[in-house]
């Protein structure tokens, strides 16, 4: 027998075989080779290079450099999408940039498959301190505890702090105090993704707590940042208060029916029209941004005095969609921002009272915009706690989709300059700083409210 075609089909069965032994068994995820980690990792060098408009505005060029290096060194292994969006995502603080960091694809949507098929979650709602402290706000989902208020120690045999502190090593955002506030928003994700899903929680406690010790299964609730993103009425709410007050929350500038939106706030200030209205409180201390032209026609058209700007030069990158004559794609432009606002003095429900602006550590985006041009022009007084976003802010996100591991980099095209110019102080500074209540959101408002009494001067609030 001819020896050529055993030798052939030897090497078939072994190919065979080889093929086989690396498919992961049933269930098992798929993992990414060494080298197709390296490719994603250059795809995110090109959008550093050639599609951020100055990473440097937010990150230091000698920490960037040693976060990529170490990063590099680390893709020497298979692993999986999760261990690797784990080992990706510690260049995210390194950025410094609520618009720029390596996320997993579609975490609402993955959440919310997850809970569909009988998954579960950390079953309490999260506050987590900067410096790593964590504490129970309610049951996930919303719904109160009498757990609320007391200090987690230890999870399962594990200090609480010291899976806080690793879990920020992975969190995107301008400052810590940012990043520690978006935890607080998504522990139950950031939890589940690198602990995994126990199917109860032992968990030693301090503080407001019935028990020392207790044990709680884990849960299969919506967490409460994707039902307020379902529902209109908990994400934007207005409120009549006593003595001649109203509240005005806007939970994001982003929604798919703008116009609703828009009807809502003239509806609002008609009301306050109507009512004699002379003090108007807008609560956007957890509003994460969206479109400007959100705060622009729906609160701004009834409240500026003045034309105004909404940045005073912006540096931005060009890409297709975002193209003015002239410009060449790939390049970076600089340029004072020409276009104006103009106000609307003659809106039948102009409001000419005390605006008062609170925001927190979950301020961002054009949020931060908003805030700007209150402060700048003079519309408003800021209250509430700074020091977490910077006014110099990104925008314009586009994404960029890792080829292997399908991580998702989102990015921003442009950076822009408070209308004012100035670049001091670097983040967003109150003019009356407030301590937030991280279990009740009315402490602020109510303290706001004792500032206006004791500052109160004649005011109407519109023009009849």
């Amino acid at each position: 027998m001819d020896r050529l075609p055993i030798r052939a089909l030897v090497v078939g069965l072994m190919a065979l075989y080889l093929c086989f032994s690396a498919q992961p068994a049933v269930g098992e995820p798929q993992k990414l080779t060494p080298q197709q980690l390296q490719q994603d990792y250059d795809t995110l060098l090109d959008v550093l290079a050639d599609k951020h408009p100055d990473a440097t505005h937010s990150a230091s060029p000698t920490e960037l450099r040693r976060a990529l290096a170490k990063l590099r060194q680390g893709l020497n292994r298979p692993m999986t999408q999760n261990e690797a969006w784990q080992t990706f995502a510690t260049l995210n603080p390194v950025f410094a940039d609520g618009h720029f960091l390596v996320a997993l694809p579609n975490w609402r949507g993955m959440t919310r498959q997850h809970l569909k098929e009988n998954g579960t979650l950390f079953p309490f709602e999260a506050y987590v301190e900067p410096r790593g402290n964590v504490f129970i706000r309610s049951k996930l989902g919303g719904e109160a505890s009498p757990l609320v208020g007391a200090e987690i120690k230890t999870i399962n045999g594990v200090r609480a702090r010291e899976i806080a502190l690793h879990l920020l090593t992975l969190v995107h955002g301008d400052t810590l105090k940012m990043r520690a506030d978006l935890l607080s928003q998504r522990w139950w994700l950031f939890y589940w993704k690198v602990y995994g899903e126990p199917k109860e929680f032992h968990l030693a406690l301090s503080g407001r707590a019935p028990s020392a010790d207790t044990v709680v299964p884990s849960s299969h609730e919506l967490p409460v940042v994707l039902q307020i993103e379902d529902s209109f009425e908990r994400e934007f709410h207005f409120e009549l208060l006593s003595n001649h007050a109203a509240l005005l929350s806007i939970g994001a500038f982003a929604w798919s029916d703008k116009q609703r939106f828009w009807d809502f706030t003239r509806a609002a200030f008609t009301t306050m029209h109507d009512e004699n209205v002379t003090t108007l409180i807008i609560d956007v201390r957890y509003n994460g941004g969206g479109d400007d032209d959100m705060w622009m026609k729906g609160i701004l058209s009834y409240i500026a005095t003045k034309r105004y700007h909404w940045c005073s030069r912006y540096l931005a990158r060009v890409v297709p969609g975002h193209q003015e004559k002239g410009e060449v794609i790939g390049t970076v432009e600089s340029s004072e921002l020409k276009e104006w606002m103009e106000p609307e003095p003659n809106n039948p429900v102009h409001f000419s009272g005390k605006v008062y602006v609170l925001v927190g550590a979950a301020s961002y985006s054009s949020t931060i915009l908003f805030a700007n041009v209150m402060q700048d022009y003079g519309f408003g007084t800021l209250a509430g706690v700074g020091g977490s976003a910077r006014t110099q802010q990104s925008g314009g996100v586009q994404t960029t989709t890792l080829p292997n591991s399908g991580l998702a980099v989102p990015w921003p095209r442009f950076i822009l300059t408070r209308p004012s110019g100035a670049t001091e102080p670097r983040l967003l500074t109150p003019d009356i700083p407030l301590a937030d209540d991280p279990y009740d959101s009315r402490t602020m408002v109510n303290e706001v409210l004792r500032i206006a009494a004791r500052t109160s001067t004649p005011a109407v609030s519109a023009t009849r």
